[in-house]
Order: structure tokens, then sequence, then C-alpha cells
């Protein structure tokens, strides 16, 4: 019996000096690990701002409600005449047994349509309405005023009549809505360039840009077709 106890007392010494397993140069190591990252430099890396820039013509194409061989949809217009009065005017008005050419631009003031597409059909005015076009429009998804003062910068006369589409109705009605709500000038939903040339209410020619692009909208474009 005593050998017994003396044996068990043997044991229970040993167990309870024998050396723990160190949990230290795991803590060292993972105190090293983690100041090893907050020891590092952080560099932010900027780079130099780019001139904002918008591009009409890069958005995809779409395809136009309206078709050569198609009746125009009447829609009201608002304007202002030489006299600086408000007024208003339909689809039918301007092409009830007329030859009218629509043109359209995605928005006043903008460039391309301020250097040549408008100015182009200013020009070529006197020679289209000798070919038998009685009116010439320019549409464009802006408000009346705008459009006034559009007129009024370039020096336009009565020789091309400054429709607004203002709630953007006709432009729906025919299809040619074009987004540009992503286009850092904030220009929205306008309409796409194109130019039209519609007997009494029917389209005879359309000739559609993709996007912005001007490529076959302008005023000798139309000449060909008269």
């Amino acid at each position: 019996m005593a050998s017994i106890t003396a044996s068990a007392s043997f044991t229970l010494s040993r167990l309870i000096s024998a050396p723990k397993p160190s949990l230290l140069p795991l803590k060292a190591s993972l105190i090293s690990s983690s100041s090893s990252f907050t020891s590092l430099p952080l560099k932010l890396k900027s780079s130099p701002r780019q001139p904002l820039r918008h591009n009409f013509s890069t958005t995809p194409k779409i395809s136009a409600t309206i078709s050569v061989g198609d009746t125009l949809p009447d829609s009201t217009f608002s304007y202002f005449d030489s006299a600086g009065e408000l007024q208003t005017t339909t689809v039918s008005d301007l092409t009830k047994s007329k030859k009218t050419i629509f043109f359209a631009v995605p928005g006043a003031f903008t460039p391309t349509c301020s250097q040549k597409h408008l100015p182009g059909f200013v020009e070529k005015a006197a020679e289209l309405k000798s070919k038998g076009v009685d009116t010439i429009a320019c549409v464009s998804v802006n408000d009346a005023f705008v459009m006034k003062a559009w007129k009024a910068d370039l020096k336009v006369g009565d020789e091309v009549l400054m429709l607004s589409d203002g709630n953007g109705n006709f432009t729906k009605a025919i299809g040619v809505e074009l987004d540009l709500s992503d286009q850092p000038v904030g220009l929205g939903v306008r309409s796409r360039r194109y130019a039209m040339l519609v007997d009494d209410g029917v389209v005879k020619v359309l000739n559609l840009e993709e996007g912005g692009a001007f490529t076959s909208s302008s005023a000798d474009d139309m000449l060909k077709h008269l």
C-alpha cells in the first residue's frame, strides 16, 4: 500500500512539474506579422484630371418608329414669331397640302447644331424653297425661350421655323429619342439628329443619324432628293 501511494505521489509530482507548452512564439509571430502590415507605407496613386467631354455619336443605333411612307402623327409645337409673340402650330398645319422639311438637333447651342446643321439650312433655304419646299422647320427638345435665344444668337431670320418640342411628345411619337443622361453636360433625353422630307403629311425621305452624328442630314443631303 505504501509503495502504491509513493508511486502515485511521484506521478502527480511529475505532472505538476512538467513544463507547460508556451503560446509566446505564436503570439509573437502574430504580433510580428501584424506589425509588418501596419508598418508598410500607404501610397495613394492619383491620376491627373481629365477634361469632361461629350460625344453624341457613341449612342447605340436605335430604330425609329417612323419610316418612309408613313403619315406623321399629329403633335403640337411652340415657337416665337417675328413679333416676339408665343405661338403654337401642329404637324397638320405644317404639312397639309405642303412640302415640308423637318430637321432635328440634339440640343440648341450645342457645337455641331450651331456651327453646321442649323446654319446649313439657313444658307440653303432659298435654294430648297425654289425646288418646291414650303416650310423648313428645326425641331429640338428645348423650350420655346431657348429656341428663341438660339435663333437670335445665330441671327436666323424667317428662313427656318424654330420649333420647340419641349416635352418631347413629337420626338417620342416618331421614336427618335436620344438618351444622353450619361453625358456630363446634363442633356437628358433629347432627339436624334435627322432630316425628313414630308409631302402632304407623308414621309418621303428620312435621313436618321446614329446618336448625334452629322453625316447624312444636312441641307445639301436634302437637296439631292428634290
